[in-house]
């Protein structure tokens, strides 16, 4: 992993670590490699995106007039969710593109992120590819060589029918309420739950700039709550900042998670005879309770690293159809290369519609066992994995707990931290068993 880059591209604070030269220099090197590496002569082409936090709008234009200088024709979409950016990549066959925004992150925060041919995410090679690019010359085309910026006019209704197109059977009659976190997909969002039938009421879609992200969507769940109640809705939607999340509340204003949502999904897929191998994706991060709930299925789990990369990673080897975090990124192989919050909570309404039952009733299928995460902070990460009174806790507490329960320690990528995490038949139970390993962690592998 290249140091610039992080799990999702690059970020950190607007105008202090994403500067206007930062977003020039990556856009340079990325048309270098992305763009000119494998063109053939050709002149590339790239898709910009953004989220509507404000400093969007000057890193956008820093990207573009990157681009545009090494010779890059830009097709500019505007404020679009991520997973509209890596679809009309893919739609237009444009090179590469690059999305702006920091997802989930507060409005101070931003992100350059690129997207390779095809929509899909970058590997750690052409990561690493751009980083060293950026200590080369750029490229600079004079005359008719240099790109042009143009509005990319009809980015919005390419999505919107590619939306509508994968849904299996339409929406009439269900009442949606969408909570847009005040993000990129506050108006797309809206657009098509209405056009494919739903009655839809609207929260956290007025996005000022500054308040991406703030006490609503994904991560702050109350407003949607509170909206599904008060509307009486069969659905609440939440999204994130850049619309590639999505966690659900049901009828009864109860959080319906990523783990829940992926196995509903997996068992309608599996029914459909489209899930490939009856075979989900998930992250070691996920409830033990998705994994005996597709056990009793007959649905095979691959588990991978935390990140929706190493989710796609595993998917693209062996074409699995379905995969996803607990978190909400949940990927449909055969209608995104990427999360989508949107088209999960249409297929999700859609199924609901498919079957007549309450978000409530489908839940069942999986009960979540409790789960307790600590971190424990200022210990040598590294050490984990090899402290032998440490292991010997673990394996303690994993013969304590049995087939009913489950433990994982994992280090932080970018802290001295080791986050401790125990799921046990009981929230008693978990909470002091985890107690207990943080204890261990903390005593033997402090600083």
């Amino acid at each position: 992993m290249s140091q610039l880059f992080g799990t999702d591209g690059v970020r950190g604070i607007a105008n202090e670590k994403i500067t206007v030269e930062l977003a020039i220099e990556l856009a340079q090197a990325g048309a270098a490699v992305l763009g000119f590496e494998n063109s053939n002569g050709a002149r590339p082409k790239a898709v910009v995106a953004r989220d509507p936090r404000i400093s969007s709008e000057f890193i956008t234009a820093a990207v573009s007039a990157g681009l545009a200088s090494s010779g890059v024709d830009v097709y500019d979409a505007g404020v679009m969710p991520t997973p509209a950016a890596a679809y009309l990549v893919d739609d237009i066959n444009a090179d590469f593109g690059v999305m702006i925004s920091a997802s989930h992150n507060p409005a101070p925060d931003n992100g350059i992120k690129f997207l390779a041919r095809g929509g899909d995410k970058l590997t750690d090679a052409q990561e690493a590819r751009i980083e060293a690019q950026l200590s080369q010359p750029p490229l600079r085309p004079i005359g008719a060589e240099v790109g042009r910026v143009r509005r990319f006019s009809d980015a919005e209704d390419r999505y919107v029918i590619h939306l509508l197109k994968s849904l299996p059977n339409r929406l009439d009659g269900l009442k949606v309420v969408i909570d847009a976190a005040h993000g990129a997909g506050s108006a797309v969002a809206p657009q098509v739950f209405a056009d494919a039938g739903a009655e839809v009421a609207l929260i956290g879609a007025d996005p000022d700039g500054l308040n991406i992200n703030q006490n609503y969507g994904s991560t702050h769940m109350e407003n949607l709550q509170a909206a599904v109640l008060e509307h009486g809705a069969d659905l609440g939607i939440a999204l994130d900042g850049d619309a590639d999340r999505f966690l659900a509340v049901d009828h009864s204003g109860t959080v319906v998670d990523g783990d829940q949502i992926m196995a509903i999904m997996a068992l309608a897929l599996k029914e459909q005879g489209k899930l490939k191998d009856d075979t989900l994706v998930v992250t070691v991060m996920s409830n033990l309770g998705l994994k005996l709930a597709m056990q009793a299925h007959g649905v095979n789990v691959v588990e991978t690293k935390v990140g929706d990369r190493y989710v796609l990673e595993a998917m693209h080897q062996k074409d699995y159809s379905l995969g996803g975090e607990q978190s909400g990124h949940i990927i449909f192989s055969e209608w995104a290369t990427t999360g989508d919050g949107i088209l999960t909570g249409l297929h999700l309404a859609a199924r609901l519609k498919e079957t007549k039952k309450t978000l409530a009733e489908m839940s069942e299928v999986m009960t979540r066992l409790p789960q307790v995460l600590i971190n424990v902070k200022d210990v040598d990460k590294d050490g984990v994995g090899k402290n032998g009174i440490v292991a010997e806790a673990v394996a303690k507490v994993e013969t304590q707990l049995g087939e009913t329960g489950r433990v994982l320690l994992r280090p932080s990528g970018t802290e001295p931290v080791v986050r401790v995490m125990v799921e046990a038949a009981d929230k008693d139970t978990a909470e002091s068993q985890a107690q207990l390993l943080a204890s261990v962690v903390s005593e033997n592998l402090s600083l």
